[in-house]
């Protein structure tokens, strides 16, 4: 499966096409083993796994990653360090990768982020989700009650594949509204294990909410949620409640893992489910 334009960027990767059975199987060690255990416990984990991407011995994997991994042997040409480093000191430096330049278009609504836009419907069109003993609407993901977000929104769910770009950019020209914190599970997010709803774990993990109300007075609801070895999710500088942010303005980032979703006034143009979006494209 291939990206829809021809931006610089290399989005698509293999998705699995895993038996039922085997589905099942591996949503049955996320949800009711590793879903099961303690949050703190999951993160303490997942800490220490993820650690090791922070020693100057991993940056050895970076160059046969990129070859395993991307179609352009050149990919690593296209961005910078992190934090102005001169050079990437470890792999996680290449994953928290900066774009040199971001795209350049007159859309007045990008895509936030790049990865497999793995769920997308009207609010009104999609299940409530069965969390243990609650029934939940999709206003759980981001932290509201069931009809605050409006019915003709819809629904968007991409997932960062550990070779996309993990920063969140903002879709829109806005200001900030609201910004939530929900602790959470991190439960595995790869969706083709959910095969009923490959958004579940975005109901239940642990994430950071943020709304942006546009120059019309609509409100795009975005949740970036993490996942397992995520070590944390950090907010970009100047990302608060009250502050301005220009389209495609820097939301935050991800340290290893993440799912990104939307509730939008107005529908993807471009894009169904099951193609891959790309950062900065129309969305």
């Amino acid at each position: 499966m291939n990206a829809t334009s021809d931006y610089y960027s290399d989005p698509s990767f293999t998705i699995l096409k895993v038996p039922t059975w085997r589905a099942h199987f591996y949503k049955f060690l996320s949800i009711d083993i590793w879903g099961n255990l303690p949050g703190n416990f999951q993160r303490k984990v997942s800490a220490w796994y993820s650690s090791f991407y922070d020693k100057p011995v991993s940056k050895k994997i970076i160059r046969p990653y990129i070859r395993l991994n991307y179609s352009d042997k050149n990919y690593l040409e296209k961005f910078k360090p992190p934090y102005g480093k001169t050079n990437f000191e470890s792999f996680q430096d290449f994953f928290i990768r900066e774009f040199k330049s971001l795209p350049k278009n007159e859309s007045p609504y990008v895509w936030p982020c790049e990865g497999l836009l793995c769920d997308a419907d009207t609010v009104h069109d999609l299940n409530l989700v069965q969390i243990k003993s609650d029934t939940r609407s999709v206003a759980t993901v981001f932290g509201l009650k069931e009809g605050q977000i409006p019915k003709d929104y819809t629904f968007t769910n991409v997932f960062l594949h550990n070779k996309n770009y993990h920063r969140i950019h903002s879709p829109i020209n806005g200001t900030i509204s609201r910004i939530q914190h929900v602790p959470g599970d991190l439960v595995v997010l790869r969706p083709w294990i959910y095969k009923e709803n490959p958004s579940l774990p975005a109901f239940r993990n642990e994430r950071y909410n943020i709304d942006v109300i546009d120059d019309n007075g609509r409100t795009w609801y975005i949740s970036i949620i993490g996942g397992p070895a995520v070590g944390t999710i950090e907010l970009s500088e100047n990302i608060n409640v009250g502050n301005k942010v220009k389209r495609l303005q820097e939301l935050s980032l991800f340290y290893l893992g993440s799912t990104c979703c939307m509730a939008a006034p107005v529908s993807p143009k471009n894009h169904t489910k099951n193609t891959f979006v790309e950062v900065g494209i129309p969305y």
